[in-house]
């Protein structure tokens, strides 16, 4: 295997990220406040979500937080619990897909 040297003007290959081409994101309507986000949940454990600026005003939890600091940056949302609560519901009724409980996309490397 050769290893680069700092003065080697070659990057390095980089795979493209076709994560959510393969498994997109999904919509999800709040049962609280109807605010609807885009969510994968790639595992139990890990959810991620995309706040879109109308769904951040209809938030009823977002629009009660009061700033903490007049500093930018320090006015933390950690998120909603009614929303959470909802993707957890949508995930276990099946209407939000674990992507950790699906077959894998690619198949594994071959053993040489």
């Amino acid at each position: 295997m050769s290893e680069r040297t700092p003065t080697d003007p070659t990057p390095p290959a980089l795979r493209e990220d076709v994560r959510l081409q393969d498994r997109p994101m999904r919509p999800v309507a709040c049962s609280a406040c109807g605010a609807e986000v885009a969510v994968r949940k790639s595992s139990p454990e890990q959810t991620s979500i995309q706040w879109s600026a109308p769904a951040l005003r209809r938030c009823h939890e977002r629009s009660a937080l009061r700033p903490t600091s007049d500093r930018p940056n320090r006015q933390a949302f950690d998120g909603c619990s009614a929303l959470r609560d909802t993707v957890l519901e949508a995930a276990a009724r099946g209407q939000l897909e674990v992507l950790a409980d699906a077959a894998p996309t690619t198949p594994p490397a071959r053993p040489r």
